[in-house]
């Protein structure tokens, strides 16, 4: 397993899921981003790396670890840039509908629980998203068995 890819491939997450945090502020684009970083982000990161050659060939194990790894950290860098973004909005428009911050801030219990809630749904992006990159690899394995085999017969 190549480390210093794992850890290029954390930063990018990270900038996806940012990206993907402050388009969450819109209210009507909020459940189609939740999508997004929940389950396919990994699935994007990975196509858009094979896409541009920036990585070779992976099987379907690193796949699922890739997934895994762009899941957890796309997931926690959206709350960290989405949450903040929504109070401020919050504070501005009282009627805003994504003010998440306001209603945990009672007191500093309220914090805490969603700093766990927070890491516990990172857990279950990590989960759904090392899925998702095992099917990528899959994927890819299968067309590039299909070209290996197209090449062969050509021959």
């Amino acid at each position: 397993m190549n480390l210093l890819l794992l850890k290029q491939l954390s930063i990018l997450g990270l900038f996806a899921g940012a990206v993907i945090g402050l388009i969450a502020t819109i209210p009507f684009l909020f459940w189609i981003c939740i999508l997004v970083a929940m389950f396919w982000i990994s699935a994007f990161v990975l196509i858009y790396l094979k896409q541009n050659d920036l990585i070779g060939i992976i099987n379907v194990r690193e796949g699922s670890i890739f997934g895994a790894a762009i899941g957890f950290v796309a997931f926690i860098a959206f709350s960290i840039v989405f949450i903040p973004i929504s109070s401020i909005i919050g504070l501005i428009f009282k009627s805003y509908p994504l003010d998440v911050l306001g209603f945990f801030m009672n007191d500093f219990g309220s914090f805490i629980v969603l700093i766990l809630l927070i890491i516990s749904t990172a857990g279950l992006a990590a989960l759904f998203n090392g899925f998702t990159g095992l099917i990528t690899a899959y994927i890819y394995e299968l067309i590039n068995g299909v070209k290996k085999e197209k090449v062969n017969i050509c021959l």
